[in-house]
């Protein structure tokens, strides 16, 4: 069992920047491969990033390429997501997710966990 909480959401204008932060507990964090979800009512949970672990490789969703940064400190169990250039788009609750095999990233299963999300609104 992993337990995730995400914090650093919050309420920024256009063009500001966010970091949000995912703490684990449960399993050695540098076993688990770590990523970030978001989802807007009505619509379903979109991927934004994944770092594997041991960081071995990185993947984002094309929106935030270049805007967003996706990161780990294994020493601190605690999964970062750096948004800069935020937009009115980006709004949404964000999740944290954590997953023993690559698999089960983004999946709700034994393998899978999700955090209680935090809230990012973009808007002047």
């Amino acid at each position: 069992q992993v337990q995730l909480e995400e914090s650093g959401g919050g309420l920024v204008q256009p063009g500001g920047s966010l970091k949000l932060s995912c703490t684990a507990s449960g399993r050695p964090f540098s076993s688990l491969h770590m990523a970030w979800y978001r989802q807007v009512p009505g619509k379903q949970r979109e991927f934004v990033a994944r770092v594997n672990r041991g960081s071995s490789g990185i993947a984002y969703t094309e929106s935030v390429k270049g805007r967003f940064t996706i990161s780990r400190d294994n020493n601190k169990s605690t999964l970062y997501l750096q948004m800069n250039n935020l937009q009115p788009e980006d709004t949404a609750i964000y999740y944290c997710n954590a997953a023993t095999i690559l698999s089960a990233v983004g999946q709700s299963n034994s393998a899978s966990w999700w955090g209680q999300g935090t809230q990012v609104t973009v808007s002047s």
